[in-house]
């Protein structure tokens, strides 16, 4: 069986990227990547997150979700620039209808990620190498922004191997360069290898990929269940897992998600259902109609389902008001056991919004806003077939983290 070539296209820093583009283009003489700037909420009410960061920025000790408040503390002279959804679609869509001409079968794992299999290709493409290169200065002289990427023999490396040095520049990670290239890097640089698994590793004297990929066997599982063992896979540069076309054409408004491992991490769980919340209810905004009722599907290790529902006062589309109803029931429901697969489901569906705004809500003109935002932001995601874009508010409500929408 021919071995498999995957490619892993990354955007660098891609939010401020793309509205450094955007203003350049626009006649403004200043490259914000070149300054202390940052992407983020309403500079003058310092409201909001810092969604991404100026290289410059960083030396200040700026991170991705301080809030705008502590980044003008650190840095008083700050640059602060709005996302811009309508302009991150366009930068997006270009990248995807670029790549689409070296392959037929494309994954987009986020807003500003791709998966290509070039598998099969060899016959076009001699050198694949050779053809990274040209495809990350094509998207630069085209469009204005750089690329990392990254090749291996399956998506985990060539994931890896993408997030090796940046930025703008062309990495492999192939079975035979495991040792030499992934073997040496910390533990938490495994893709998956979150902060509570890299201390419970910590604590078994385990620092590198290196020592994880000579484990014991038995003791990680002990430890980490089948986390364990998809960890040691992955120091091995095991993947099965195949480059899949998007298609969001779902028969009801409910999605799940089976999991490489049993997992009981409640960062790691929430971040899923964020995930899974943002899709759900574009598509229930796509089919104007309004829930009534919110649930989390869960099946455990043992595959025994068990689901939890509540409903809402009143019928809503809002992301923000079903999100954190969701995020309820799972705080109620979960029972701190691993799990095999999580899901949300939206049902009690309307025609009709019932709910009316009192004239006295303070809250009136935020509420617009919002709903002008998330119009937008679904009109970028009808484009694109799933939910990639979503408002930095909904982190806040989790505590945690999304890499798709925080990256930078």
């Amino acid at each position: 069986m021919e071995n498999r070539i995957i490619f892993h296209v990354d955007v660098n820093n891609a939010f401020l990227s793309w509205t450094a583009v955007e203003l350049l283009k626009n006649g403004c003489n200043l490259d914000i990547r070149e300054i202390p700037s940052i992407i983020g909420g309403d500079e003058h009410k310092r409201q909001g997150v810092v969604l991404a960061k100026s290289p410059i920025a960083k030396k200040y000790g700026i991170k991705t979700a301080d809030t705008i408040y502590n980044a003008k503390q650190k840095c008083p002279f700050l640059k602060i620039y709005s996302p811009d959804f309508k302009i991150y679609y366009i930068q997006s869509k270009n990248l995807v209808n670029y790549l689409e001409k070296y392959s037929p079968i494309i994954e987009q794992f986020s807003i500003d990620e791709c998966f290509l299999d070039m598998t099969g290709t060899k016959y076009l493409y001699n050198d694949y190498l050779k053809l990274a290169y040209k495809i990350k200065d094509d998207i630069y002289k085209l469009y204005g922004f750089t690329v990392n990427i990254g090749i291996g023999n399956n998506k985990l490396c060539a994931k890896m191997a993408s997030d090796f040095e940046k930025p703008n520049k062309v990495h492999t990670l192939f079975k035979n360069e495991i040792e030499k290239k992934l073997w040496p890097l910390d533990v938490e640089k495994l893709f998956m290898c979150g902060k509570s698994s890299k201390k419970i590793l910590n604590e078994m004297k385990i620092y590198t990929i290196k020592d994880l990929a000579h484990a014991d066997s038995k003791m990680l599982q002990q430890k980490l269940k089948s986390q364990g063992k998809f960890l040691q896979e992955a120091a091995w540069g095991i993947d099965n897992s195949k480059v899949e076309t998007t298609n969001s054409k779902n028969k009801s408004i409910s999605t799940t998600e089976t999991l490489p491992f049993d997992l009981d991490d409640e960062e790691k769980i929430k971040e899923i259902i964020f995930r899974q919340t943002l899709e759900v209810t574009h598509e229930l905004r796509s089919k104007k109609l309004y829930t009534k009722t919110v649930a989390v599907i869960y099946k455990n290790k043992d595959f025994i389902s068990y689901s939890a529902q509540t409903k809402l006062p009143n019928p809503t589309d809002d992301t923000k008001e079903i999100y954190k109803k969701i995020l309820e029931v799972f705080d109620k429901s979960f029972k701190r056991e691993a799990i095999r697969l999580i899901g949300v489901r939206l049902s009690d569906l309307k025609n009709t919004n019932e709910k009316q705004l009192s004239l006295f809500d303070i809250n009136q003109e935020i509420k617009k806003d919002e709903t002008n935002i998330q119009k937008t932001m679904d009109n970028i995601n009808k484009k694109f077939g799933k939910s990639i874009v979503a408002p930095a508010s909904l982190k806040v409500i989790g505590n945690f983290k999304s890499k798709h929408q925080y990256k930078s």
